[in-house]
């Protein structure tokens, strides 16, 4: 054994290691991604990256039901994507153990929404975990396939950004050999017919009932007495914050299993305590339980139910407490987030602003293309949401079928795309669907997809043409242009939106931060050319800036992509 500093998320890939899993599939989704990229380190793995998280889902139940402990991860919204699986696996259960970690994101990080999990668990009937730091992380992982086995089901494993993306100190130890299980045919146990599944929901319902016996009885369910005059009742991270807000001035009922609450424990808690505040971000989850049990809590009336919490909030609540941290006392400009220089996306919202279209947007770093001086996005709901609403925008009203467009990456389009653009040439659309191919998936860290013809490890794998595809389902209108190309583009897309039929256009550039991308040499400005008209600003990148006047460009930012000189009518922007 050997004491390691690890983040949350590489201790939950080692919990997989040690455990013995055999098979990992999973779909990127900050603040999940890594845990597949740590455990596709082991060799002992066999890992993966799927085209959605329903897939990667799907894949860690055949590999349970055939034997093997198996996992797939994914971020609070990819769990939406791979409900439909979950919840018939939690009929089905296992045969060797299974387990599923979702990560939340309050506070909205880098996510469309601030959903609580813990609800699916609940929805679900599935036994659900919630570690507060990298030890539990490795600890609450190891546990979940032992939990899975023992009461035949899949077990969620519930992360938060904070505790994911935080370093803490995990005990490491060799990995435990899991034999592959046998697999037996067993129609009545896995194939959920309703003859079948009738007696499996009698099944869960008492599987819930040991649960909630074993949630009574576990360590995993801790109470630490201090003083008594404030008790607390939390989970996951929010038990740090009290923890260092309170000290011992509180008594704590830290839940490491968060589905099934326990009942007795929390009513034996609470009848020792004199006021029971309840900790939890986002939802009244807990506080809910609280209350059906007859108990008065203090909980989101006096906790907001936005954003992340803080040792600050929680002294502040409790004891009306300000505390007190050091800053520094210095004007720091904001930074919001850009497109990098070099991103082959600007040219391409920069042409669609400039043909004045609304654009049904999607989710990946192009989102950023919503913001000013861009501002060349109307919507973002969901994956794959762009082409579907696409869709439903112009059949709704035929004549926004020449004046919008869709907008989707090359790895959201195979996640949920696909089934749009199906749509679309099934029934006859006459929508504009832009496909913005930067040869990888982007937004999550440079993980590769089914298009960039590499699997997980790096290795040659077998890459889906997305031309093909397109044809092959019906779209006979396919265009490519090079978005660092601003009047190819332009003419493509004003092309593409006059025919009264469906169209693709596929701008296809490597995004600029690939390793393997060759750059042009940086660009700079002839300062006698230049007339300070700012047209070179329009296209929002972080490299080009005003001084004295006259455009400046940072040598050290700028990739010569050359989309600035096609705007500069004066040829000031030089080599």
């Amino acid at each position: 054994m050997a004491k390691k500093l690890l983040l949350g998320n590489e201790a939950v890939a080692r919990g997989l290691y040690e455990a013995g899993c055999r098979v990992v599939s999973s779909y990127p989704g900050t603040p999940s991604t890594e845990i597949t990229e740590f455990a596709a380190k082991y060799d002992e793995i066999y890992s993966e990256w799927a085209p959605n998280e329903k897939v990667a889902c799907e894949v860690a139940v055949g590999a349970s039901i055939a034997g093997a402990r198996s996992f797939c991860g994914m971020k609070h919204v990819g769990l939406n994507v791979a409900a439909d699986p979950l919840f018939t696996a939690s009929y089905t259960g296992v045969n060797g153990g299974m387990m599923i970690a979702v990560a939340d994101d309050p506070g909205m990080h880098s996510s469309q929404n601030e959903q609580d999990s813990r609800h699916y668990a609940e929805a679900s009937k599935t036994m659900m975990l919630e570690p507060a730091d990298s030890k539990e992380c490795l600890e609450y992982t190891k546990r979940a396939f032992e939990l899975s086995e023992k009461f035949d089901t899949p077990v969620i494993l519930r992360l938060t950004t904070r505790v994911a993306h935080s370093r803490g100190l995990a005990e490491t130890s060799d990995r435990t050999d899991a034999p592959l299980k046998e697999y037996t045919k067993n129609p009545q146990k896995y194939v959920m017919m309703p003859a079948f599944a009738k007696p499996r929901h009698v099944f869960v319902e008492q599987r819930i009932v040991e649960q909630t016996a074993f949630a009574e009885e576990d360590e995993i369910n801790t109470v630490e007495y201090y003083d008594k005059k404030i008790g607390v009742i939390t989970a996951g991270n929010c038990y740090n914050y009290a923890k260092e807000a309170l000290g011992e001035k509180a008594s704590y009922l830290k839940l490491g299993c968060v589905y099934p609450l326990p009942e007795k424990k929390i009513i034996d808690f609470a009848a020792q305590c004199e006021k029971i505040y309840v900790i939890e971000e986002l939802d009244p989850y807990i506080e809910n339980h609280c209350k059906k049990l007859g108990i008065k809590v203090y909980g989101k009336d006096v906790f907001t139910l936005q954003g992340e919490y803080s040792q600050s909030i929680v002294a502040k609540a409790i004891l009306g407490e300000e505390k007190e941290f050091s800053v520094m006392d210095m004007d720091i400009p904001g930074r919001p987030p850009v497109l990098c220089a070099g991103c082959p996306h600007r040219g391409l919202f920069y042409s669609l602003k400039k043909e004045g279209v609304a654009v049904c947007g999607d989710i990946g770093c192009y989102t950023l293309g919503t913001l000013a001086p861009l501002g060349a996005m109307d919507t973002c709901i969901c994956m794959g949401a762009s082409i579907s609403s696409l869709h439903g925008r112009n059949k709704a009203n035929p004549e926004n079928a020449k004046k919008s467009v869709a907008v989707i990456g090359d790895s959201t389009f195979i996640h949920s795309g696909v089934t749009g653009l199906i749509d679309i040439a099934y029934n006859n659309s006459a929508s504009t669907v832009i496909i913005l191919d930067n040869s990888i998936t982007g937004m999550t860290g440079h993980q590769e997809n089914p298009t960039t013809g590499k699997n997980i490890k790096g290795d040659p794998a077998t890459a889906v043409d997305i031309v093909a595809l397109a044809k092959a389902i019906g779209i006979k209108r396919v265009t490519i242009v090079d978005p660092y190309n601003l009047k190819e583009t332009q003419e493509a897309i004003h092309k593409e939106l006059e025919v009264d039929e469906p169209s693709l256009i596929i701008s296809r550039r490597p995004c600029a931060l690939l390793k393997y991308v060759k750059h042009n040499p940086p660009l700079k400005v002839n300062k006698d050319k230049c007339r300070g008209c700012k047209m070179c600003m329009k296209i929002g990148c972080p490299a080009i800036s005003m001084a004295d006047g006259k455009a400046v460009i940072d040598f050290t930012q700028c990739v010569g992509c050359s989309v600035c000189t096609q705007m500069c009518n004066f040829g000031a922007i030089e080599e």
